[in-house]
């Protein structure tokens, strides 16, 4: 999996997970869950990382990381969005697919502004939506967090879609 990051969650990374190798993996077996990108908010004073898949626009919220955390990013994030898929009601053999497709955690900060508008307006609908009918971020559940914004239409370069209905389809034909 290759993780594009803004540089505020790059600075978070620890160097070794910083890079990618200088041959990365070959374009056939690059699979279609392999490219997301990854930001860095703070709501509440608390460390948050939004994640979102380049071609669905599938976000995944993960609030309150610590420093050791970052460590690891990679499981937290296959933790995360095997869980969300479960939640979502997909079969569990489409869900260990998914799972072995993720790979291993690439990071580069090589990132599109189309994918990072799109995170923009998922951030906005935590700041301005969530936020304001909870007291503290730490109390929104990541999995049902994650299922809510990926319930709503997106715009892809013109093309409307929904972030729920294109992952399911995506992962169901894996």
């Amino acid at each position: 999996m290759i993780l594009h990051c803004t540089r505020k969650l790059a600075s978070r990374i620890p160097s070794a997970l910083n890079r990618l190798e200088a041959d990365p993996e070959p374009v056939g077996r690059s699979g279609p869950l392999t490219s997301w990108h990854g930001h860095l908010l703070t709501l509440d004073r608390r460390q948050c990382v939004l994640f979102c898949h380049d071609a669905t626009r599938y976000a995944l919220f993960m609030p309150g990381l610590r420093a050791p955390q970052f460590a690891d990013l990679g499981r937290w994030h296959r933790d995360l969005f095997l869980a969300v898929l479960e939640a979502q009601g997909l079969a569990h053999h489409h869900i260990a697919q998914a799972g072995l497709l993720l790979g291993p955690l690439r990071t580069d900060q090589t990132t599109d502004r189309s994918v990072l508008g799109s995170m923009r307006v998922v951030a906005d609908d935590l700041k301005y939506g969530l936020l304001n009918q909870i007291g503290n971020v730490m109390e929104l559940d990541p999995i049902s967090t994650s299922l809510r914004l990926n319930d709503r239409p997106c715009a892809v370069h013109k093309t409307w879609i929904h972030p729920f209905a294109v992952m399911r389809e995506l992962v169901e034909r894996l």
